[in-house]
């Protein structure tokens, strides 16, 4: 073969073999290292306000209404009248068995005297003392429905619902009122289950309210005996350390508790 065809082969044969791969430039490190995430300054979960106590008033008894001396908002005090129910019936039978006792007692009198004259036995004063304690019972329970005529605030708070109005008609169980008690408010919040074992009553934390955008100091009051098994949390009740009157029942926030 002859010299100039060898050349040739041998430079289509360097041709044919593969460029070297390029090796791609290494990261530099600073973009490689992710920055560090700051932690957390503690956990946290919702939280609810509630009031330290609330309950719904009814009427007692079927009647119209005379008089609503509470609205939407207002405070009143322990032992309040809120409202008042015509009472003329009630009242008219009240004085029947106010009548009826005095009858019954007046034949107890004369039956005693009749006895020191000898002219009555045992059996009619017995009789006669029974009449008496049964009028004496029918006054009393009148009293008590004339009672009932009048509805009372039974703690000092807040008219959260008026279910009425003047003049209405109402019947017996009906609801009235939605009332609040006044005071410091609790809180209420839902913790995981994991944490059982830093929870307990006198655990503090701070309390920030959405509403207001503040945060307010806590304590943990009560830890729940039993844990949702489909939420697998716990249920905790707190008080707030201070009285703040710009809170309200229904407020909600976030509980911040300390690193653990």
């Amino acid at each position: 073969m002859s010299l100039s065809r060898l050349l040739f082969l041998g430079l289509a044969v360097a041709g044919a073999q593969p460029a070297a791969a390029q090796t791609p430039p290494a990261p530099r490190a600073a973009a490689a290292a992710a920055a560090p995430t700051a932690a957390p300054a503690g956990d946290t979960i919702r939280v609810l306000l509630t009031p330290d106590r609330e309950t719904t008033l009814a009427s007692p008894i079927p009647g119209r209404i005379r008089t609503l001396n509470t609205s939407l908002g207002s405070n009143f005090g322990a032992g309040q009248v809120l409202i008042g129910l015509e009472c003329d019936e009630p009242n008219a039978r009240l004085r029947i068995a106010k009548a009826e006792l005095a009858s019954a007692v007046e034949q107890l009198d004369a039956k005693k005297r009749m006895q020191a004259l000898q002219q009555a036995g045992d059996v009619e004063i017995n009789l006669a003392v029974s009449a008496a304690e049964k009028a004496r019972a029918q006054v009393a329970l009148q009293q008590a429905q004339v009672s009932q005529c009048s509805i009372t605030a039974p703690w000092s708070g807040r008219t959260a619902k008026v279910h009425v109005r003047s003049h209405m008609s109402v019947t017996a169980g009906q609801p009235l009122v939605d009332l609040v008690k006044a005071g410091p408010l609790k809180l209420r919040l839902n913790a995981p289950s994991r944490w059982l074992g830093q929870l307990k009553t006198g655990l503090t934390f701070e309390v920030a309210i959405e509403e207001t955008g503040k945060r307010y100091p806590a304590r943990v009051s009560a830890v729940n005996s039993r844990v949702d098994s489909v939420s697998q949390t716990v249920e905790l009740e707190a008080t707030l350390a201070g009285s703040y009157p710009e809170l309200l029942p229904g407020m909600s926030g976030t509980a911040i508790f300390p690193a653990r």
